[in-house]
């Protein structure tokens, strides 16, 4: 029997010490982010009380995926008795301290004790908004979560006792639960401190189940693994796109996209449909916590392109 021809395998990005976006713009260093600080006038926004949170169902039909936003990057997947929950984040803050850094504008919308049971986690990187110590700790108490991280963050994870997990690089899988997961490219950077940036990776993540493709892109700029992606994989049923923190863009662009990005990757893509991730809780650049939303509405795509709630779910039929 012929064999299906070898993958290219994706660009390199790693130097032997530490990882960066090939053949794209690096994430600005520290005389840009002073810069960017003292320059800046940030759009103000306020604490919104309008969240009506939501009680996810235990098992959802074999034929359906859904989909419920609970904030910023965090996602929960429901397919065929599999659970999937992306970048946890319940904290008040989204910062290594709980008296500074940036604080939550929105609940959550899912109470932590409605989640149902949470198969896999998938973790991005290591940035306080996508990885939230306190949060995954909680999960990892139930015994039952398996965590899959880009190279390098695992020995944080299991300094506090969260496992068990799995490290991937870009082109790396794994099989968890009778799902597929994939690590991909994202444009991005990692750091918890002033002294390990980029010592680990950052990534997305396809996952492949029931003959469907859905794509978690983490936290990333715009660029050419859009395209990358959908050679090897294929258009995705789903695409979890982030759209927020993306001003000022001379600052920004590098690493989070913008609407108008979003809007481009999901037809670069091909996907059947694509939710917006990454806004909406904490305001982590110049523009206001809904101006995002507010400007993706603006690209009139009908039901293609969806902006949900925290709480709010989407039913797709597979």
């Amino acid at each position: 029997m012929p064999q299906p021809p070898e993958q290219p395998p994706f660009p390199k990005h790693f130097d032997g010490k530490r990882y960066y976006n090939p053949d794209s713009p690096q994430a600005r260093g520290l005389r840009d982010v002073l810069r960017w600080k003292f320059t800046s006038r940030p759009e103000p926004s306020t604490f919104v009380a309008d969240v009506t949170p939501s009680k996810p169902p235990q098992s959802v039909p074999a034929n359906e995926l859904r989909v419920t936003l609970i904030n910023h990057s965090t996602v929960l997947l429901q397919r065929d008795g599999v659970h999937i929950l992306t970048d946890p984040i319940w904290s008040k803050r989204a910062s290594p301290v709980t008296w500074a850094g940036p604080r939550r504008l929105r609940e959550p919308g899912v109470r932590w004790e409605d989640l149902p049971r949470i198969d896999i986690v998938l973790l991005s990187h290591n940035h306080y908004d996508h990885l939230d110590l306190a949060s995954l700790r909680r999960l990892a108490q139930s015994g039952q979560t398996r965590f899959i991280v880009p190279t390098g963050v695992a020995r944080l994870l299991r300094t506090q006792g969260i496992g068990p997990v799995r490290e991937l690089d870009w082109g790396e899988s794994v099989a968890v639960a009778g799902t597929n997961i994939h690590g991909v490219p994202a444009l991005h950077f990692s750091a918890r401190g002033p002294f390990d940036r980029n010592r680990t990776l950052w990534c997305g993540f396809i996952v492949e189940t029931a003959g469907q493709i859905v794509y978690f892109a983490g936290d990333t700029g715009f660029g050419s693994h859009f395209a990358q992606i959908r050679e090897r994989f294929g258009s995705p049923r789903l695409a979890l796109l982030p759209i927020g923190a993306y001003a000022p863009r001379w600052f920004m662009a590098p690493i989070h996209m913008d609407p108008e990005d979003a809007v481009r990757a999901h037809d670069i893509l091909g996907a059947g449909t694509s939710v917006a991730t990454h806004h909406g809780t904490f305001q982590l650049a110049d523009e206001a916590l809904d101006v995002p939303r507010k400007r993706l509405a603006s690209y009139s795509r009908g039901d293609s392109i969806v902006v949900l709630n925290n709480g709010q779910s989407l039913t797709l039929e597979l």
